[in-house]
């Protein structure tokens, strides 16, 4: 597999599809919330009726679609999914 460019992109339309690029690692999903990892660090979405329409784990691009009510990001040294271990003692 070919690594992945160090490129994030995030572009939100109508609060309604986002495209984002960068994407490393998909931690959690439901409708509700979207938990992942890119190349710049933790990022969570959050809204309802979400939903990844598309997903290329060879290019990290990304595609949600849903009403998107937030886009934060977390820590921007956690690149890849932690552990068990790295979770309980966060």
């Amino acid at each position: 597999m070919e690594e992945m460019t160090a490129h994030h992109s995030a572009i939100l339309q109508d609060r309604q599809t986002l495209e984002l690029s960068g994407v490393t690692d998909v931690d959690s999903f439901d409708e509700n919330e979207i938990s992942l990892y890119t190349t710049l660090g933790e990022m969570v979405i959050r809204g309802r009726a979400l939903h990844v329409n598309a997903m290329n784990v060879d290019t990290g691009d990304m595609q949600i679609d849903g009403d998107i009510r937030s886009v934060v990001y977390g820590d921007k040294e956690r690149k890849k999914k932690t552990g068990l271990f790295g979770k309980l003692t966060r």
